[in-house]
């Protein structure tokens, strides 16, 4: 497993995508050869998908076969199979932050099917008064569902906010999706 946490620093590698259909829609990565960095929940349209795409990386290749056992994965995932990403995919992060890498660390932890309170995962990382700075990592979570970000909620039980596309609904949708595998 590679994490990187990088402030302002050009990626050098060869970038590409893909998007492909699942269940709930069209999901995309980007990465390189050797790791992914981004993930794109599910869409209705492909074509919304590869424009956002499009618009966040410039000078990007598509490759229809790129993370090809991760794309496998992710359909099961929405079929309704018990599926984690866990540390066997290889990521990058390039993050502003050593904290916001502490946080997506301890998140990618959380196993399918279970929860974490933001308070718990400051805990974790021995700030129980980091909350709001959990919570501001956690927003800049480029690989939603790969990063379980969606599994962390308030202490009160509540969903708590979700950067992610689809928001706290989409956040609901994922956790009622595990909760009925």
């Amino acid at each position: 497993m590679v994490f990187r946490a990088f402030k302002g620093e050009k990626m050098e590698k060869e970038l590409k995508y893909t998007i492909f259909p699942t269940e709930w829609g069209y999901f995309g990565l980007v990465g390189t050869d050797n790791a992914l960095f981004n993930a794109f929940l599910p869409t209705a349209e492909r074509g919304t998908l590869r424009n956002k795409i499009l618009a966040d990386f410039h000078s990007i290749l598509h490759e229809k076969d790129l993370f090809k056992p991760v794309q496998q994965r992710i359909v099961a995932y929405f079929q309704g199979e018990r599926i984690d990403f866990g540390g066997d995919i290889e990521i990058e992060l390039y993050l502003d932050s050593f904290f916001a890498k502490q946080v997506l660390v301890a998140c990618r932890d959380i196993a399918f099917g279970q929860t974490r309170t933001y308070l718990d995962i400051a805990k974790r990382l021995g700030k129980p008064r980091a909350t709001r700075a959990v919570g501001a990592a956690l927003a800049k979570n480029p690989l939603p569902l790969i990063v379980p970000c969606h599994r962390v909620l308030r202490s009160d039980g509540q969903i708590g906010g979700f950067s992610a596309g689809g928001g706290a609904e989409m956040k609901a949708k994922l956790l009622e999706h595990e909760r009925n595998v």
